[in-house]
């Protein structure tokens, strides 16, 4: 249970990280003052007010002249977004298969158990690079999907562990002798008992998707111009540390204290679960 003395000054920080993060997703396209394909090339790498640039560029411009803020705050939307969707989706795909597998057993059961074990002797990142190359260009439908296929696999074996366990159990069994249908049963006894543990698990995996996202579009295989994505600014950065190390910075830190917040969070909650 939440009390006052289980929120510390750093936990109330991250939440503030993250409702300021989730306003600025939402409220993206109303807040960046240019489009993102307006060009000035006699604008190119103005530096941030923070640099010594002027307000009419607060977070400076890249290299063809566009005004940096426009672009953190659509790469944020795009980057935020594919990493809810990616980890909610993969969340709800690995829970119902590892539901599913545990409770009907036999053939299913050995090729979802395969399934997970295939992948986690893979490396991610590997593993991703090979579904790019045989994939159709990575526009953002088909790298949610990626992105829902990287984190499959932890929830289907936590799902399929619970399910098992709870199987064994007298309150299950005695539904089962009372005819209560599978679904009833894994819907009102199983899958709530395990939404904490599993919300726990997504905390912990958000960061990662958004750092599986950030590395492929700073590799060039993610999310493609004229789209941005908090990674893809990276990438374009990376060459310009030196005289324009802001491109690549001012991202770089938004995944920073986001990814820190949200694996804070994580850690907190898992101890909240553990307590109880």
């Amino acid at each position: 249970m939440i009390s006052r003395q289980n929120l510390s000054p750093a936990i109330v920080g991250c939440f503030c990280v993250l409702f300021l993060l989730a306003v600025l997703v939402m409220a993206a396209p109303w807040l960046s003052p240019s489009d993102l394909s307006e060009v000035n090339l006699l604008d190119r790498f103005k530096p941030p007010v923070f640099m010594g640039g002027t307000w009419q560029y607060p977070l400076g411009t890249d290299g063809l002249g566009r005004d940096m803020l426009s672009l953190i705050l659509r790469g944020t939307q795009v980057s935020m977004t594919i990493a809810v969707i990616g980890t909610i989706g993969g969340a709800i795909v690995g829970t119902t298969l590892g539901l599913v597998a545990a409770w009907i057993g036999g053939i299913l059961d050995a090729i979802v158990g395969t399934l997970v074990d295939f992948q986690a002797t893979i490396p991610t990142l590997i593993l991703i690079l090979a579904l790019i190359t045989v994939l159709p260009s990575a526009n953002f439908t088909v790298f949610v999907a990626i992105m829902i296929f990287h984190g499959w696999d932890r929830y289907a074996r936590l799902a399929r562990a619970i399910a098992l366990s709870a199987k064994s159990q007298p309150y299950v069994q005695a539904q089962q002798i009372m005819g209560a249908s599978t679904l009833r049963i894994i819907t009102r006894s199983v899958l709530p008992n395990a939404f904490a543990v599993l919300l726990v698990n997504m905390s912990i995996n958000f960061p990662q998707t958004i750092l599986a996202e950030t590395t492929l579009s700073f590799l060039g295989v993610g999310i493609q111009p004229p789209d941005v994505s908090l990674g893809l600014l990276i990438g374009i950065g990376r060459d310009q540390l030196f005289n324009a190390p802001w491109v690549a910075l001012m991202p770089g830190f938004l995944i920073l204290i986001t990814t820190i917040s949200i694996s804070v969070l994580g850690d907190w909650a898992r101890d909240l679960v553990e307590a109880d």
